[in-house]
């Protein structure tokens, strides 16, 4: 299988986050990517293709404030990262607002998500692996590819940003998928938290079916999104598919859900395959609580590869640093039918 990844994506390292009432240090570090790395094998640095692609899904406006913002933030005299402190509560309405401590606001809905020195480049990096990743399948050079992104993308919406999450790199491969002529395009996330941004983006949207399979945002991050009722609206009316679960889930209870995907996207008549995989649904990740094993990721990817699609991975969570690699490569040895 053919993997992406661009050196760039080390350079992101937040040092803190502000959760559960007290400043805690980044679980989203560089060295997720080092020991993903370890066990990848022959990893390809994408080529830059622009900000063209990105621009397909986010708004121009948004990218432009990412690529600014930590300068405008020690342009404000701070230190340190960037981190918002005020937000909408329901709505937001377009506003040019000058201080950019009302502009993390304006774009973020979290204080998990810091804006640091090396942050653009390296999301930058991890659009241009998925690109890649996406370019590699639609052209036929391999059924398969693996984009590993880091930092995240699936929470991150057209214009806003959080959850670690600043450019949504799924819905940036599944949109150039799309344009390419690979469609109708299906994207099943199976990382632990729901992929809001990637549902926000495409919800409204008949050409891309979205499946996720997720911690029920009733107990778990990020709540507001991910329920069992939103179906989709518009021409994407019931191309959106939530399947939420309890805390604990094992396999033996995760398999056949994941099924139930499967299914859908096959009703639907995918011919193309995006994947937000996030080995977060590990029993051993610090801030997650599903209790699949290693070899449980191999059976997933066994299940998803079984599909037969051409198929797009792209990283998303998993915070157990130590075994990360091992469930990505158990993950891919199953994706590749192994």
């Amino acid at each position: 299988m053919l993997t992406f990844s661009s050196p760039a994506q080390m350079g992101h390292a937040p040092l803190l986050e502000l959760v559960n009432g007290a400043a805690e240090d980044h679980a989203e570090t560089p060295a997720r990517l080092a020991n993903m790395l370890t066990m990848a094998g022959t990893v390809e640095a994408p080529g830059d293709h622009g900000l063209a692609p990105i621009l397909a899904v986010h708004d121009h406006d948004y990218v432009a404030f990412l690529k600014d913002a930590h300068a405008a933030w020690l342009a404000a005299g701070r230190t340190g990262d960037a981190i918002g402190y005020a937000f909408p509560v329901r709505a937001r309405r377009p506003l040019a607002l000058d201080r950019i401590d009302g502009k993390l606001g304006q774009y973020g809905f979290d204080t998990v998500t810091p804006i640091a020195a090396g942050t653009w480049e390296a999301v930058h990096g991890a659009a241009q692996a998925a690109i890649a990743a996406a370019e590699a399948v639609v052209s036929g050079r391999s059924d398969k590819a693996f984009a590993l992104c880091r930092p995240p993308g699936h929470h991150a919406g057209r214009d806003y940003f959080g959850g670690y999450c600043y450019l949504n790199n799924a819905a940036i491969a599944a949109r150039l998928a799309v344009a390419r002529g690979a469609g109708p395009v299906a994207v099943l996330d199976v990382d632990y938290h729901h992929g809001n941004g990637t549902q926000d983006i495409f919800y409204a949207d008949g050409d891309v079916f979205f499946a996720s399979i997720h911690a029920d945002p009733r107990t778990d991050f990020p709540y507001f999104w991910g329920h069992a009722d939103e179906r989709g609206a518009g021409e994407g009316e019931g191309a959106n598919l939530n399947l939420p679960l309890p805390r604990g889930t094992d396999w033996r209870s995760y398999e056949s859900v994941l099924a139930t995907a499967m299914e859908a996207i096959a009703r639907f008549g995918a011919r193309t395959l995006i994947v937000s995989y996030g080995a977060d649904t590990f029993a051993e990740d610090p801030i997650s609580q599903f209790s699949l094993s290693t070899q449980d990721m191999q059976r997933m990817g066994t299940m998803i590869g079984a599909a037969g699609l051409p198929t797009i991975a792209v990283m998303e969570g998993g915070y157990n640093v130590a075994a990360l690699g091992r469930n990505v490569a158990a993950f891919i040895a199953g994706l590749e039918g192994g």
